[in-house]
């Protein structure tokens, strides 16, 4: 009698996500709560999915977000893997720096003095 043990079977690999690190959480957190004690933003939510994470603004809970800021790294190669966009989804500024893509964002903060 011969035993015979089955074939390997292969693992199977969850699908891969994207998300940000500890760096760029830290450039983006810093920004939203600076934003945060202006009045300007109330709420965050961060999304890790397959071709993008998305840390998504929002003015109040309940509604959409004012600025969603993305990293899609198969866009590194080209117009950059970070981008932040609107409303609307009409992209604000994209490139291959975090710090100066937010730089849009940042100009909201400035504000005349009385």
């Amino acid at each position: 009698m011969t035993f015979q043990t089955p074939p390997p079977v292969p693992p199977r690999q969850a699908p891969e996500q994207v998300a940000f690190d500890r760096r760029e959480l830290g450039v983006i957190l810093g920004l939203y709560g600076r934003m945060v004690a202006a009045g300007e933003w109330r709420d965050y939510g961060i999304s890790h999915l397959r071709d993008a994470a998305v840390f998504s603004v929002f003015r109040r809970t309940a509604e959409h977000p004012i600025y969603r800021i993305e990293k899609r790294p198969k866009l590194r190669q080209r117009q950059g893997q970070y981008a932040v966009l609107g409303m609307d989804g009409q992209v604000l500024k994209r490139g291959h720096e975090l710090k100066t893509v937010l730089r849009v964002l940042e100009r909201k903060l400035i504000r005349a003095v009385e």
